[in-house]
């Protein structure tokens, strides 16, 4: 297969994805120092089915920004403590602060799919969900900040797909759990759910977006490229850091007599 045209399906090739992945990323730390020196919160919210891709694009946007900048928060399932709180109550503390990014690789929008779906919780907390989260949200936009919401779209024999190589691939299996076993058989139900929750949650000051991801390098790439058409002029003064020459011959890393590094491996 050539790296530059992409496969026979007119998936992208990885020669040009990296290459125009690359440009992306440039532009997203662009956004990090913008961020930085205007002081505004970026929250993005990223929901879809299982193997849509959420945690890869997640691992693109955030591979080339400051750690310290951008947070990736993946919360597990709420303790007996967390499950008799406000529902949005344990998200709050993980909202930025200024000039930060934080990445929902889902979020509280895990009310209205699967444990919907998979019966986690009641029809009426769904339908108190579905009503108080667009006031939720109103109330992070109205104090300033910006918040991106996307829906990761993936066919049904696309997700098939990935599941058989999850399960194939000792280095992915970790990503497979019963849960996934269940939700397999249940593709129309999430349909049907992410339908009720789009209708409901869709609104003016915090839109959802759909990104279509069978081809997941192709989606990554649309969904960063949205991600920054949504942020106002961002490029602000890049201030380079200047190095002194040394005043002396560059030193050898010395260790003494106690410790000796490990021979490289060959």
């Amino acid at each position: 297969m050539n790296g530059r045209k992409g496969d026979k399906a007119g998936k992208l090739g990885k020669e040009e994805y990296f290459d125009r992945l690359g440009h992306l990323q440039l532009e997203l730390n662009d956004v990090g120092r913008w961020l930085q020196h205007t002081g505004k919160r970026l929250a993005v919210v990223i929901e879809g089915r299982d193997t849509a891709g959420k945690g890869g694009v997640i691992s693109a946007i955030a591979e080339t920004l400051n750690p310290r900048q951008c947070r990736t928060v993946a919360l597990a399932k709420p303790s007996e403590r967390e499950a008799t709180q406000w529902y949005f109550q344990r998200y709050v503390a993980h909202l930025p602060a200024a000039g930060e990014i934080v990445l929902f690789d889902r979020s509280w929008y895990n009310r209205a799919g699967v444990e919907r779906v998979m019966g986690f919780c009641s029809a009426d907390q769904t339908r108190a969900f579905l009503k108080q989260a667009p006031l939720f949200e109103k109330m992070l936009v109205d104090d300033g900040i910006v918040l991106l919401k996307y829906w990761l779209t993936v066919d049904q024999a696309q997700q098939e797909e990935r599941f058989a190589e999850r399960q194939a691939d000792p280095l992915k299996r970790w990503k497979l759990s019963s849960i996934d076993v269940t939700a397999r058989q249940k593709y129309a139900a999430y349909g049907r759910a992410r339908d009720a929750m789009l209708k409901a949650t869709h609104k003016p000051g915090a839109p959802w977006t759909l990104v279509d991801f069978n081809d997941q390098r192709r989606g990554r790439l649309t969904m960063i490229r949205h991600l920054l058409d949504q942020i106002p002029e961002h490029r602000v003064p890049d201030t380079m850091v200047e190095f002194a020459p040394l005043a002396h011959a560059p030193l050898r890393e010395h260790f003494g007599t106690a410790q000796k590094p490990i021979k490289p491996v060959k």
